[in-house]
């Protein structure tokens, strides 16, 4: 079975759906495809102002609410509070890229890294420097290389990825992440939008009814 999931490094409701996602990749006969869809990289990056970062966090409380995922009060201090900061997140995507480059079934073990590194830590995912320390520090040195000074090869790589996931987005007239789908190519279909929050048993009555 065959599932793509839908997001973007920044995306807390994509954090919030973290430890189901793990769960899934635990299952037997199942492969699940990361598609990162590029939301707040390009046009959809921000200046992270007084305003938005209350809204941040105000929409972060609901997901820890929910979800049980920490948003720590470094993270509001250091990333939110942060003085003339970016909510960009083309280099936290471009790293997971990156690993993917060298280790194809890690993508989700970099993903995983970077949001405890913003979320728990309080590291600003948003800025490049970071984004390769915490890959070192994750022991991804070779992706963490490219991403300093990231060549033609791993921006069109990247560039090609975030078209597909938009097609993706295009086609069943979405606006946000995170998705699951399920299936591929005309037989693929989107899961309810909030079966990554339900409960991972719900989860599975809904990939088994498939």
């Amino acid at each position: 079975m065959h599932l793509t999931y839908l997001y973007d490094p920044l995306c807390g409701w994509c954090y919030g759906a973290a430890p189901v996602l793990a769960k899934l990749a635990m299952l037997d006969n199942l492969t699940v495809e990361l598609a990162p869809s590029g939301l707040f990289a390009g046009e959809g990056a921000r200046p992270l102002d007084e305003r938005f970062a209350a809204y941040a966090w105000h929409n972060d409380q609901r997901i820890n609410r929910l979800t049980g995922q920490v948003f720590s009060q470094l993270y509001r201090d250091q990333v939110l509070g942060g003085a003339d900061g970016m909510f960009d997140s083309a280099p936290a995507t471009l790293g997971i890229i990156a690993v993917g480059l060298t280790q194809l079934d890690r993508e989700g073990d970099a993903l995983k890294a970077l949001q405890s590194a913003r979320y728990v830590d309080g590291r600003n995912t948003s800025e490049i420097a970071v984004v390769a320390n915490v890959l070192d520090q994750a022991e991804f040195p070779d992706a963490a290389a490219r991403v300093r000074a990231p060549d033609e090869a791993l921006l069109d790589i990247y560039r090609k990825r975030i078209g597909k996931s938009r097609q993706l987005m295009a086609a069943f007239r979405m606006d946000g992440v995170p998705a699951l789908f399920i299936g591929e190519g005309d037989r693929r279909r989107m899961l309810p939008s909030d079966a990554l929050f339900g409960g991972f048993d719900r989860l599975a009555a809904e990939l088994q009814a498939a």
